[in-house]
């Protein structure tokens, strides 16, 4: 699977059974439909954090192809916090792109990872410190 933003191969890595494709060059994540959900184990969070998203019919930011379909992907405004937020996600449901950080800055918005859980998977994942 190529990545939407720079369009190099991406790798999938795979922890606490939730595969994460992500992109080497750019630092970018892809989950796939349903990912989301599995990185909270929490239905009721991911819910919160997916009401969180709202599509910005404003943006100018050029459209990015979904790795899935291929079709051009809908930019969504995370939370109402200043400076706007925007992410990448598939108009037809096959996942959602973050830039590098955007998926950290996301869950610190919504205050969706208190005890960190989600984050330490991603320092597992990525080897960065748990700081």
């Amino acid at each position: 699977m190529n990545c939407p933003a720079c369009h190099n191969a991406m790798v999938v890595l795979e922890l606490a059974e939730v595969e994460i494709d992500h992109c080497m060059e750019c630092g970018g994540i892809w989950l796939d439909a349903g990912e989301l959900e599995m990185l909270f184990d929490d239905a009721e969070k991911a819910r919160r954090c997916i009401q969180l998203f709202r599509v910005d019919s404003r943006s100018t930011e050029k459209p990015r192809p979904c790795p899935i379909c291929d079709k051009k992907m809908e930019k969504v405004i995370v939370g109402t916090e200043q400076p706007p937020l925007l992410i990448d996600r598939c108009r037809k449901g096959d996942g959602l792109w973050f830039d590098s950080g955007e998926l950290q800055d996301v869950l610190a918005r919504g205050q969706l990872d208190p005890e960190s859980r989600i984050r330490k998977i991603l320092a597992d994942m990525f080897g960065l410190a748990n700081s």
